[in-house]
């Protein structure tokens, strides 16, 4: 039985898939045991790097949260001291809001 050719892709697809396979598999029973220890090591050295790069990251990331925070926090008391250009503010706001009146949504219903 012949096998059907009608769709070409697919056969050479899959040649070259065995094809491929097998030239890595004798390729990889090449490699000696030196080159597999070095490979080895050359991967736990990278997860080293890795967990010191994850660390310096984290480190940095929670470094900047917590001073965005403090300043914050920081912000807010001052917020509430005595200082004058706060209470410029407070007093412009105080006298707007005597100009203004609040309208309120539940004043406006009929």
């Amino acid at each position: 039985m012949l096998p059907n050719w009608s769709n070409m892709t697919l056969h050479l697809v899959d040649y070259l898939t065995h094809a491929l396979g097998r030239y890595l598999d004798n390729w990889s029973r090449n490699s000696s045991k030196a080159e597999q220890a070095l490979d080895n090591t050359l991967a736990e050295e990278n997860f080293r790097n890795i967990v010191w790069y994850l660390t310096v990251m984290i480190g940095m990331f929670a470094f900047i949260v917590m001073a965005i925070l403090v300043s914050t926090v920081k912000l807010k008391q001052r917020k509430h001291s005595d200082d004058p250009y706060h209470k410029y503010i407070e007093e412009a706001r105080a006298e707007r809001g005597h100009k203004q009146p609040h309208n309120s949504p539940t004043q406006n219903k009929i």
